[in-house]
């Protein structure tokens, strides 16, 4: 959600009001109240002994038959999706949710109120720098009942989103980019829907207890039963795209990407924000430093500029890290946003280009073959690049081991190396290179 600030956001003030919930039927009174910086957003059961908190945390997800539950042991709070929708809409990353039930109030069943709730209470900018998820390649989901949300790099907030009920009734679709003036003009205000033949299951189940005409719409094969006229004429796949924002926000995190929707639901939902997660812990477990791999010396930069020939913009090679016997060879490559083509690549969003990772491969083989021969009087020269492969987008901020292993070596004129880039434990291009020597 570029558009929000890139410091943290909480209420300026509390403020609340009350309502009748719409699963459980029960009235609740409900107070939204600040909370500190890393903080999170936290319900609290004020009806309960001990006043529990729950995070708003993709793990204490609980259920999504029609909304979105989340708990901790045995508190629950139901239906969390539209205030949670609100806050994120809105820029807020620090809240407490106080409530005297387990469901807010479904006001008139769309984010509106909560909105109006959090411009009354105003919001205050706080010091810490605020936490995003920036998709780096494409993510899938794709679900039983049809559902496939697809999440692809984008330096903002996107949706695309199409929406089709049973038999395609009411199709539509919308692509906005999710800022906080946007959520409050386009999305916030569309309410939620059921269609009729749905209803008489839903209290079976006995939910919708709470639901009416001024709450929700109800489509009846090709008529929209409402209170009031419909507020936009694609009403729907925009109170759509309000749940997936209340849904994705279970991930405590801002995310800078495109989300392509189709036929969204509350579960297809929750399964994209649980591989969301599982991707930020691998990537928290791989920025937790790391010894270099052990090997036989290694060579400074100072030592790599009286070998080789290149240098700046094309040395490629930070420091050897070390040597394995003869025929094997471990560089080091740290990229930073100040690297010189990145104005140039991919602007706005920075890619390292792959042919650049294979000169890094090049210049560490190279070292290796110059340590072989025991002579800096040549210059190696690319004959060939064989089996090259490009398996992941390498961003700033990546640290780059580049091994090289000799395979082949025809006297001090031809030799082969396979070669690999390795970021984060995974292999992100690779290739066998064949090169030639020639004197100085």
């Amino acid at each position: 959600m570029a558009a929000t600030p890139d410091f943290q956001q909480t209420l300026a003030k509390s403020a609340g009001f009350s309502g009748t919930s719409l699963h459980t039927g029960e009235k609740v009174s409900l107070k939204l109240q600040p909370a500190p910086a890393d903080h999170g957003i936290k319900f609290k059961r004020k009806d309960l002994a001990d006043e529990p908190t729950i995070d708003a945390k993709i793990d204490n997800l609980k259920t999504v038959e029609r909304a979105t539950t989340i708990g901790e042991g045995a508190v629950r709070v139901h239906t969390v999706e539209h205030v949670l929708a609100a806050l994120t809409g809105m820029g807020v990353d620090n809240a407490i949710i106080e409530m005297d039930a387990n469901e807010p109030p479904i006001g008139d069943g769309s984010a509106k109120p909560y909105v109006d709730l959090i411009n009354r209470a105003g919001l205050t900018m706080q010091e810490t720098p605020r936490k995003s998820f920036e998709v780096r390649e494409p993510m899938h989901i794709e679900t039983k009942s049809g559902s496939m949300l697809v999440l692809l790099p984008d330096k903002n907030f996107r949706i695309s989103c199409t929406q089709a009920g049973p038999n395609n009734r009411f199709s539509q679709y919308m692509s906005i980019e999710v800022t906080p003036a946007m959520f409050e003009k386009e999305i916030a205000s569309a309410r939620t829907f059921v269609y009729y033949e749905d209803v008489e299951a839903l209290m079976g189940k006995n939910l919708i207890k709470g639901g009416s005409l001024e709450n929700a719409i109800v489509i009846r094969d090709n008529s929209v039963l409402s209170k009031e006229p419909m507020r936009f004429e694609d009403e729907f796949v925009r109170h759509k795209i309000l749940d997936i924002i209340g849904d994705l926000s279970l991930i405590g995190q801002r995310i800078r990407g495109h989300l392509i929707a189709v036929k969204p639901g509350h579960g297809a939902n929750a399964e994209l924000a649980r591989a969301i997660a599982k991707e930020q812990k691998r990537r928290d477990a791989m920025a937790i430093p790391r010894p270099l791999p052990p090997g036989q010396g290694g060579l400074s930069a100072e030592d790599i500029l009286s070998i080789l020939p290149h240098r700046y913009p094309f040395l490629m090679v930070d420091r050897i890290i070390g040597f394995e016997g003869d025929t094997k060879c471990i560089g080091l490559k740290t990229v930073t946003m100040n690297e010189p083509f990145f104005p140039g690549h991919f602007p706005g969003h920075p890619v390292m280009p792959g042919v650049l990772q294979v000169e890094a491969m090049a210049q560490v083989a190279s070292i290796l073959l110059f340590k072989l021969s025991k002579s800096t009087n040549r210059i190696g020269y690319f004959m060939s690049a064989d089996d090259v492969k490009f398996r992941k987008p390498v961003f700033p901020g990546d640290t780059i081991y580049i091994h090289a292993e000799l395979t082949k070596n025809r006297g001090d004129r031809l030799a082969k190396a396979k070669c690999h880039c390795v970021v984060n434990d995974a292999v992100v291009s690779e290739g066998e290179l064949m090169f030639t020597f020639l004197d100085r």
